[in-house]
């Protein structure tokens, strides 16, 4: 094949997903001449599946990717449908905003971002090659021979790397909605040394709308006042747009029990790794024999088209099966399919061969972001291509490269265990990974990051004096919850809810400790008058949960001591007397670089860890 030059560029992104854009921004403007490759420039942050934002644990991903700098959660603002927040009812760790997007202007809009972009180039074309020079990345080859060089390469393939997409007897070696796929860069990857295996998702079908009866489904409305994601964005759409709640039911399930020997999951087709916790329709029948139902979500794909996304639908059954199987549920007996569901098999890597900061081991200068690492969700792609993008940055300007700790950001549960446990099947984030959650929550993520993204020279000036003016509020809030409450009218108020009369003065604090809402404080007293609900309710959080965040922040600081004893990356476990065997395979096998990484790692006990504390004791000496 003859080659040629595409040019010198600091940096090139493989791959224009959620990953891959937000890398692509954050060397861009940090500063770096970048190049983004994506096979199709009609996918870049493209949907194919859920078009939706947001989340149980995923909105606090979104939230920390803007607070860093990142762009996620301007975009889902500019293009959602409708808002809500998740888990009202439960405490403030676990609530999560969720945003229904409009799938073709997400896409639309965040390629006008990136097109606008200065020192960012885009170029449609497949990556064939990454090209190096010992251990060290010198560029990409594409299949028609152009060759950019580079110092540091993202990839951030997706579930395009290698895919297949199958549908009943049907396989087609194409990507998702009937894009194009890669299908040289798995065996790059290989001869580079990373090791790869075969994740396995799925997307449930597309209906026409006009096809759809909603009039007897439970509707499921936006919040009318809801936070927006991006900490720079004033408000959210007030135009909300309905979801609707319907259910499958006997008759579903019979369908898909009579046709599981068509099924790809379970006639021998599909042999990958699936979602545990997004699982095929079909899967749900045969695991949880034992429901009568399960429950569907019928969700607009956008405003411009009258397409229906079935959530909780998700199957592989063939094209007639399905429209048996979708007519059986309440609302479709009538419904039309414009796009059949299908799965999708497609090569991603072993994290256990990347560093904290996603550099691939073996090769200086390569990083993977996204569901190349094993990964399922747009947010957590998002969240991995801005580290991965930044700490390539950082790297190339000279800069100590930015691990973010269990205890600073979800983001940094994320990336710990990928690296250090790996992960055997897609791998999800949800609130009850994360140990500190309620330190981390959605509502103090420019709290917790965007100093440090400041720092690092992705977070604008402009985002970065707001940050200021919030957090000097949310100051001032907690400071004036801390001082006394009139007397007279805070006696009615507690005889009010229940409790014996005041024999002493309170402050306002005081009064939310016994679960007075801040909303009737606010009413009676007039307090935090001209502070906005956000940042009054963030105060609020940190009032009631005081006790359990100072036990937190003592957890913290003993965790933070074992994070900080550093472990040399050439250490010979093998001759370390006194490791277990297990341990050494395992140590050996992951290379912490701290002592808390090490303790993390499954099957290193709290033995081999005060060996270990022993072993660098002795070296000091």
């Amino acid at each position: 094949m003859y080659e040629f030059s595409e040019g010198q560029y600091d940096a090139v992104v493989i791959g224009a997903g959620h990953a891959g854009c937000e890398a692509a921004l954050a060397l861009a403007r940090t500063g770096l001449s970048t190049v983004l490759l994506t096979l199709n420039l009609d996918s870049i942050g493209f949907m194919p599946c859920n078009p939706s934002i947001g989340g149980t644990a995923k909105g606090h991903l979104v939230r920390e990717i803007d607070a860093l700098g990142g762009e996620m959660g301007l975009v889902a603002d500019k293009t959602a449908l409708q808002t809500r927040m998740l888990n009202v009812g439960k405490g403030a760790a676990v609530q999560s905003l969720r945003a229904q997007s409009d799938k073709n202007r997400y896409h639309a809009e965040m390629k006008r971002t990136l097109e606008h972009t200065p020192l960012l180039r885009i170029v449609q074309g497949e990556a064939a090659e990454i090209l190096t020079d010992g251990a060290k990345c010198t560029g990409v080859k594409t299949t028609y021979g152009g060759v950019f060089s580079c110092r540091a390469v993202i990839v951030c393939t997706g579930v395009y790397l290698n895919s297949d997409v199958i549908t009943g007897d049907v396989v087609q070696h194409c990507g998702p909605n009937g894009f194009q796929n890669a299908t040289y860069l798995t065996q790059a990857l290989i001869k580079l040394g990373y090791r790869v295996r075969r994740f396995k998702t799925g997307t449930p079908a597309r209906l026409d709308g006009r096809t759809v009866d909603t009039s007897g489904l439970p509707v499921q409305e936006g919040d009318e006042s809801v936070y927006p994601f991006s900490f720079l964005t004033e408000k959210v759409n007030e135009t909300q747009t309905p979801c609707y709640l319907t259910y499958t039911n006997g008759a579903t399930h019979e369908v898909i029990r009579r046709n599981l020997s068509r099924a790809p999951l379970y006639n021998g087709t599909i042999s990958s790794t699936g979602p545990r916790y997004c699982p095929s329709i079909e899967t749900k029948v045969v695991r949880f024999a034992d429901k009568e139902r399960h429950q569907i979500f019928l969700e607009p794909e956008g405003a411009d088209t009258t397409e229906v996304y079935v959530q909780g639908m998700s199957t592989s059954l063939p094209h007639d099966v399905q429209k048996q199987m979708y007519r059986t549920v309440k609302g479709l007996e009538r419904c039309e399919i414009v796009r059949y569901a299908y799965a999708i098999e497609y090569d991603c890597i072993d994290t256990l061969d990347v560093l904290p900061t996603l550099e691939f081991k073996k090769v200086e200068g390569v990083y993977t972001a996204g569901q190349i690492n094993g990964t399922s969700g747009y947010e957590e792609a998002a969240a991995q291509g801005l580290m991965a993008g930044l700490n390539a940055s950082l790297k190339l300007r000279g800069k100590p490269q930015l691990v973010l700790r269990r205890d600073q950001a979800y983001i940094g549960v994320l990336i710990d265990d990928l690296v250090t446990k790996g992960t055997d099947e897609p791998y999800r984030m949800m609130t009850s990974r994360a140990e500190f959650r309620l330190s981390l929550r959605q509502d103090n993520a420019d709290v917790r990051l965007t100093q440090i993204g400041y720092e690092c020279g992705l977070v604008t000036r402009e985002r970065y004096e707001k940050f200021l003016s919030r957090k000097a509020m949310r100051e001032e809030a907690i400071a004036l919850l801390n001082t006394r409450a009139e007397q007279k009218t805070a006696d009615a108020l507690v005889r009010e809810y229940g409790y014996p009369p005041l024999s002493a003065g309170v402050t306002y604090a005081d009064l939310l400790r016994r679960s007075i809402p801040l909303s009737v404080l606010r009413e009676r007293f007039r307090v935090l008058e001209g502070i906005p609900r956000d940042i009054a309710d963030s105060a609020e959080t940190e009032i009631r949960y005081e006790g359990y965040l100072r036990v937190g922040r003592e957890q913290v600081e003993k965790a933070r001591k074992m994070e900080n004893t550093a472990l040399p990356p050439d250490i010979d476990y093998a001759a370390i007397g006194g490791l277990r065997l297990e341990a050494r395979e395992k140590l050996a096998r992951v290379r912490p670089v701290s002592l808390g990484q090490a303790e993390r790692i499954p099957g290193v006990n709290p033995a081999d860890i005060a060996v270990l504390m022993i072993y660098l004791s002795l070296k000091r000496e």
